[in-house]
């Protein structure tokens, strides 16, 4: 095994310097994300107990994101995409910071919070994306994917069960409201500690800022316009997949010691099934396993649906944890292989294709939010929370066979294209274990 590791070591520092500097940009990053995508929310219900306010939230960070995008493609005319991409990490931390020095969790707080975090979302994935596909090809993409997917799982155990028993253990057995709010002002600092290291590392790189072109266009290839149906069906659960389990957890539980070990327990659970299906799925796989997360999916949204309890949640919780890195696993390559192959056919710049398809996910985000909203607000937050999940897992459903027409399309278009390599990512995963 320690053979194998140093193997996996030495693959690693093979790969170019840039590669090497924005896995270790991301991976420190990442010890940020289940704070802002669990404990954000959570710290919105705790204060508010009320539902709607946490998807108020998420959906004005929702509208933030493409219009940051948007902002971010005049702006890499002017700046290195170095300092944008930091922006957007150490943005995140300013949110939360803002957020927490509200007296009063009123919409337009949390409005102006949501945008602040919608900035920062927006300067990260925008960047990072271009990044991505900048120092990757088709021979390290999915190494580089791998290897995110397992260390981001890995995080993922670790960072909430810690956060969240800090907050149950700083609150006593009362559970003090003054002492659990200082908890949340410690983890902000801390927070914001992680984005300017993660800031610093990224400065250590050489990222090219990518050549400037007319980024925004209304007509695409046909194969363009599958793969944005495919981005919509994948916003209308994203609103959920973020904030379900802090609204379920905190209406039916009311711990964040709680949430916190759902959530690492189910990241360990997705972990031992990524290794498994790395080592023995083939690349002809991906819409089975795009099918067997979406279906995970929608089997814990009913399961919470019928029981609305603390097991059910519970159980909501573990399938969603599993079920999530499943369909990014099929859906990421998918995307950028659509990238790749149009953008030979139209000739364009590749953040024209990222912009554009921000704005399909942000068109399912606010049909899954507006569901969620009108269900609250036209009979009850609980009818909201047992029933809109349902009714979006259901709609996502349909992505499966979105995605076998454009797979389908893609290799008509260009056969040469490669697959997935699942066995190389699972090799790369039994070497870290």
């Amino acid at each position: 095994m320690f053979n194998k590791l140093k193997t996996e070591i030495g693959h690693f520092k093979s790969q170019p310097r840039n590669f090497r500097i924005l896995i270790l940009t991301n991976l420190t990053y990442a010890f940020v994300l289940p704070v802002i995508d669990t404990f954000v929310a959570a710290y919105v219900m705790r204060n508010s107990n009320d539902p709607t306010k946490v998807v108020i939230y998420q959906l004005t960070v929702y509208t933030g994101i493409p219009l940051t995008f948007l902002l971010n493609g005049f702006l890499l005319k002017h700046f290195n995409i170095r300092k944008l991409y930091s922006a957007g990490m150490m943005l995140s931390a300013v949110s939360m910071i803002y957020m927490m020095s509200l007296h009063n969790l009123n919409n337009v707080g949390l409005g102006v919070a949501g945008i602040i975090m919608g900035l920062s979302f927006g300067f990260y994935w925008a960047n990072r994306d271009v990044l991505a596909l900048a120092i990757t090809n088709d021979g390290n993409r999915n190494y580089y994917y791998g290897l995110e997917t397992f260390f981001y799982t890995i995080i993922a155990v670790v960072v909430p069960v810690t956060i969240g028993w800090f907050i149950e253990t700083r609150g006593g057995a009362t559970h003090d409201d003054a002492s659990i709010h200082t908890a949340y002002k410690v983890i902000t600092g801390i927070v914001f500690l992680i984005t300017v290291i993660a800031s610093i590392v990224c400065f250590r790189g050489t990222f090219p800022n990518p050549e400037h072109k007319k980024y925004v266009f209304f007509k695409f290839h046909p194969l363009w316009y599958k793969l944005l149906s495919l981005a919509l069906l994948k916003g209308l659960a994203q609103g959920f997949l973020v904030t379900a389990p802090a609204m379920l957890i905190m209406t039916l539980l009311g711990k964040e010691g709680a949430l916190g070990t759902a959530q690492s327990i189910g990241a360990i659970i997705a972990a031992v099934i990524m290794y498994v299906l790395g080592r023995l799925s083939k690349p002809g796989d991906r819409i089975k396993i795009f099918a067997v997360g979406l279906g995970l999916f929608a089997l814990g949204a009913v399961v919470n649906g019928a029981l609305f309890s603390g097991l059910g949640v519970i159980i909501f919780i573990l399938l969603l944890l599993i079920a999530k890195p499943l369909i990014d696993l099929a859906y990421f390559p998918i995307q950028f292989q659509v990238i790749d192959i149009v953008n030979k056919v139209e000739n364009r710049g590749e953040y024209a294709y990222i912009l554009n398809h921000e704005w399909g996910l942000y068109a399912g985000r606010l049909i899954g939010a507006g569901t969620f909203l009108a269900l609250a607000y036209g009979i009850s937050n609980e009818i909201a929370l047992r029933y809109a999940v349902i009714i979006i897992a259901a709609l996502q459903l349909c992505s499966i066979f979105v995605a076998k027409k454009i797979i389908a399309q893609g290799k008509i278009l260009s056969p040469d294209e490669p697959g997935i390599d699942m066995k190389a990512m699972g090799e790369v995963a039994e070497a870290i274990v």
